[in-house]
């Protein structure tokens, strides 16, 4: 018997819909109409439900505005089976990604929701909305003829990383009527992620950065000719900057049709570009100087005349820059809470002309180590947080989100929260960089976090005052948490930052992570005089490989309590921490180059909680891995001892040898008798 096809109610969906919409007297555009130009254009330049360019088309979609004064896009999508409101993954997420992290085209065509939240994304890429309603609304007749419906809707959010959470359950859409909305966004507001929900977004989406990355370096080192190493690495951050925008202050979103290759004085495609970087930057008030000298370095490679030469109606600028908007903008863009800036340059490291030295410089600290890092200082809501080699401000991101999670779970007003917030990144973080390229990626990368550029100085930190370098700039800098990945080619592998640090600080805890060789030889002057008047608290061994893609080095993790002179009978916390939990690779084409294999989450949690609370926290680490012993404050090179092996055999190693004797034989008896059976058989 032929199954029975069961035909779409879609139209009848649609007629629904649209009709409560046009009752609440909303101003709605349907499939074809024009909504506003900056949306329209979004949904044309984003990736289709089917993988192609444009023709992205929402049944219907709207522009409501609530008492917050925001405006917030309304996408909906209509379908007419039964079953097709929303598909979701194991995780309960809207699944619109396969398990490669790559669009699943076949959900995001076939379910409501899946399509709402696409474009959604369409949004939040090209736009300067953060924040966007996705509604998907479907169907089914019963067998007399009775149209029922589902609806679905979902926030779609930088907030959320672009994946969608649902805010409730709907019978009608009547939660968009103007007297209902503002208190539907007040509810959308209440919506969060956890903790545990974060980081494991956070770790898809950094997979994800790292992949869009490499494509890019290949796209533009292959097809681009002229560009020096430089010029590349401040094309992105140009890109980046104009096309991140501050809706709020009336900056929008530099796109690709702005730029219109042309060859006017004053209006090439760079001179465009600049202007919308200094709104940019004006918007964000960046102190003057810091303005003046990300544009000066901006500008030496945007102005140029080869980059804005026009050939077939296209400047070179014009085609770098829709690369970087197309596979990058859906990263920095929508919920960054990662280093990245620091991934990027890592990438990009390859084009710079370094020494190697220098190259095992300019190494970024993966965001877990980090993460280590902060809370092996103890960093915490009102923590003020140093580092004297910023690089990209990867330990100051880290730092930040500690700061801000801490912050979140202890404060439960609204009010005192973002206060608190807003003081964390204005006033409790400050990073020192020397070299100015690196410099700009790290002010980038912490305006993108929302923004903790205040104070990221482009100084000399061996030189510095420790002040202030913006707005309190007659106070000093109340340091109470130092982290640190110093350059490994400085004075003593970098210690030489550590005891400069350490010497203006009054109180807290500082974590380093340090060449191996600072703890046993190449920094003994450097380390007594540290010993002075601090204590060495831990002495971590890190993984040979864990900075994946550069030379293998063994670093480890020094873990420092503040003005407290180091006494010889001191405990120190030695912990080999060579198995980290982690299995990494180098391959380039390896859809992912690190691999929880054996609890490394747990892992890292425990070593933080041996340096504070000693021994009885082992659980996945073994009393070979953690030993406590003593240093000489006078010495300088003891730092990285290991757990004495005790050759002494004990009564079960004697047992056991016994035991493995009398096994072996047993086993040659047995072999011998069968062997003299076999040879007298048919004799």
């Amino acid at each position: 018997m032929a199954k029975k096809i069961v035909q779409s109610v879609e139209p009848n969906i649609a007629d629904l819909a649209n009709g409560w919409l046009k009752s609440y007297k909303l101003d709605y555009k349907l499939e074809q109409e024009s909504l506003n130009t900056e949306i329209d254009q979004a949904l044309d330049e984003y990736f289709s439900k089917n993988g192609g360019k444009g023709g992205n088309r929402p049944d219907a979609k709207l522009l409501l505005r609530a008492n917050d004064g925001k405006y917030y896009p309304i996408l909906i999508e209509y379908k007419g089976y039964k079953d097709k409101l929303v598909k979701l993954d194991s995780e309960g997420n809207v699944a619109n990604k396969t398990s490669k992290n790559r669009p699943d085209f076949k959900n995001i065509n076939s379910y409501a929701v899946n399509g709402a939240v696409h474009y959604s994304n369409a949004v939040l890429h090209y736009t300067g909305y953060t924040d966007v309603i996705a509604i998907g609304v479907t169907g089914y007749k019963e067998s007399d003829g009775k149209l029922m419906h589902s609806i679905g809707v979902y926030y779609v959010s930088k907030s959320n990383f672009g994946i969608g959470q649902k805010v409730d359950d709907y019978t009608d859409l009547s939660f968009l009527k103007k007297e209902h909305f503002s208190a539907f966004i007040e509810k959308v507001k209440h919506l969060s992620l956890s903790q545990s929900e974060i980081e494991r977004l956070k770790e898809r989406r950094e997979q994800e950065i790292t992949a869009s990355l490499v494509k890019l370096n290949n796209d533009i080192f292959k097809s681009e000719k002229g560009l020096s190493e430089n010029d590349r690495v401040y094309l992105v951050a140009a890109s980046i900057m104009a096309t991140l925008g501050d809706v709020e202050h009336n900056v929008y979103p530099l796109t690709k049709a702005d730029l219109k290759s042309s060859d006017e004085r004053n209006n090439t495609d760079g001179d465009i570009m600049i202007r919308k970087i200094e709104s940019f930057l004006d918007a964000k008030k960046l102190p003057k100087d810091k303005k003046g000298l990300i544009v000066r370095t901006l500008q030496n490679t945007l102005t140029t005349e080869n980059i804005n030469k026009v050939e077939n109606g296209e400047s070179q600028l014009k085609r770098v820059f829709i690369k970087i908007v197309d596979d990058l903008g859906i990263y920095y863009k929508i919920g960054l809470t990662t280093d990245f800036t620091g991934k990027l340059f890592n990438e990009m490291y390859s084009w710079l002309g370094f020494t190697q030295d220098q190259l095992n410089d300019v190494v970024l600290t993966p965001s877990y180590v980090a993460t280590l890092l902060c809370r092996l200082a103890r960093v915490n809501k009102d923590s003020f947080v140093w580092d004297f080699a910023t690089g990209s401000a990867g330990l100051l991101v880290a730092a930040m989100n500690e700061m801000l999670i801490d912050a979140k779970n202890t404060i439960k007003s609204p009010e005192q929260l973002a206060i608190k917030s807003a003081e964390i990144k204005a006033n409790q973080l400050l990073g020192l960089e020397i070299l100015s390229n690196v410099y700009m990626l790290a002010v980038l990368n912490m305006i993108m976090m929302g923004d903790g550029s205040s104070n990221i100085l482009n100084r000399d930190s061996l030189n510095f005052d420790g002040h202030y370098g913006f707005g309190k700039t007659d106070e000093k800098f109340p340091a109470d948490a130092f982290v640190l990945n110093p350059p490994y080619s400085a004075n003593g592998n970098g210690m030489n930052f550590v005891e400069k640090a350490l010497r203006m600080m009054n109180r807290g805890y500082a974590a380093v992570i340090i060449k191996a060789s600072a703890g046993s030889g190449k920094a003994i002057d450097q380390n007594k005089r540290i010993l002075k008047r601090n204590t060495l608290l831990a002495s971590i061994k890190m993984p040979i490989d864990l900075f994946i893609g550069k030379s293998s080095v063994q670093t480890y993790v020094y873990v420092f309590r503040v003005n407290e002179a180091h006494k010889k009978d001191d405990i120190v916390k030695f912990i080999d921490f060579s198995n980290d939990g982690y299995t990494r690779t180098n391959r380039k084409k390896a859809s992912c180059n690190l691999r929880d294999t054996d609890h490394a989450k747990e892992r890292y949690k425990e070593v933080v909680n041996l340096v504070r609370f000693g021994k009885s926290k082992l659980h996945f680490l073994t009393e070979k891995e953690y030993y406590e012993s003593t240093i000489d404050p006078e010495s300088g090179k003891d730092w990285n001892q290991t757990a004495p092996i005790d050759t002494k055999p004990t009564l079960q190693d004697f047992k056991k040898t016994v035991s493995d004797y009398l096994a072996w034989e047993v086993s040659n008896l047995l072999k011998n008798q069968n062997y003299t059976e076999e040879n007298s058989l048919g004799k």
